[in-house]
């Protein structure tokens, strides 16, 4: 009797497992070399300790997979062992989608980021609302959501946190901390049953993260989001006292960028004088112009000396007041 009631129980728990995880973010840090993972779900099975940290593999010093949306294991086995023999991500997923364990990649979501680039794809079998957003050192990627406003969250957060990566991603968590974010999870009141959270730095090994905190399930307690008890074990581990949110969208002062191509340069405008203008690298925060402006509502920055990729623009004004923008620079 015995050995059936515990076959049910891990029949119950594939049934379970296989059934559609829902917003995470992978992404790396080029200037420290830290690869990390981070996600919430509506799934929880604390009888056998499943949470939605299953979905993630964090490879220290390579990058990391999410393999979510009616998960197994081969297909996570499988992108693990591609991300391992060198494949770039676009090269991982596309190999996910063609050689799928089940032969069904329409019901699959993937995320994957490496130090060249990131790559996603969501299946057009998933549940709405389902997407995925792609940036140089990320893939954030989600399904069964209240809509795109969870994923543009997470962006956000994560691109207008400073501080470490691993501060960076439990931001953007909280991004998306809403009643129903996982709309399985709206009649309880909480975005999701179980989050997680890891980060590899380059020493590392598959099996021993600098950082690996998991919630795996609040199915007792609907009065604690599980993002929250994530947020209690992360501020317990990690210091993220130099850490700020860039809060350039509530900002009364906006800064605008448009690029012109054919003469390397951004023209920067505002409605409101400006009286120093910063360029920094959003990956590393490194800062590489610093330029006082003399009262203008426009500015050139020439960047024909910059290597390719995201900055962020960040502009003091007169007034005392403070606004930033993102460009890209191809």
């Amino acid at each position: 009797m015995r050995n059936l009631s515990t076959l049910f129980i891990l029949l119950l728990a594939i049934t379970f497992v296989r059934a559609q995880d829902t917003f995470s973010i992978v992404a790396v840090d080029a200037s420290t070399g830290e690869v990390g993972s981070a996600g919430a779900s509506c799934i929880g099975w604390p009888q056998i300790g499943i949470g939605c940290k299953i979905i993630s593999d964090v490879h220290p010093g390579v990058g990391a997979i999410h393999t979510q949306a009616y998960w197994i294991a081969g297909n996570q086995n499988y992108g693990k062992s591609l991300m391992n023999e060198g494949y770039s991500p676009q090269q991982i997923i596309d190999s996910l989608v063609t050689n799928d364990w089940q032969n069904d990649s329409s019901i699959r979501q993937y995320g994957v980021v490496d130090f060249t680039g990131s790559a996603g794809f969501t299946g057009s079998g998933c549940d709405d609302y389902k997407n995925h957003i792609l940036g140089p050192n990320y893939a954030i990627q989600g399904n069964i959501l209240l809509g795109p406003q969870i994923l543009d969250s997470i962006q956000s957060r994560f691109l207008n946190t400073t501080g470490t990566l691993a501060c960076r991603l439990m931001s953007a968590l909280q991004g998306a901390k809403v009643p129903g974010a996982d709309t399985r999870c709206l009649d309880a009141g909480i975005s999701t049953l179980s989050a997680f959270i890891r980060v590899a730095e380059p020493g590392d090994t598959l099996g021993t993260l600098t950082l690996d905190l998991n919630v795996r399930s609040v199915l007792t307690d609907y009065s604690i989001d599980p993002i929250d008890s994530l947020q209690t074990l992360f501020d317990a581990a990690v210091n993220c006292s130099n850490t700020g949110i860039i809060a350039a969208e509530n900002s009364s002062t906006q800064i605008r960028a448009f690029p012109d191509p054919a003469h390397n340069f951004f023209v920067v405008t505002s409605p409101s004088k400006m009286k120093h203008i910063s360029l920094s690298e959003m990956v590393s925060g490194k800062s590489v112009k610093e330029i006082n402006v003399p009262s203008e509502i426009s500015w050139k920055i020439f960047c024909n000396q910059l290597p390719k990729g995201v900055y962020l623009i960040r502009s003091d004004f007169e007034d005392g007041k403070k606004a930033i923008t993102k460009v890209v620079i191809q």
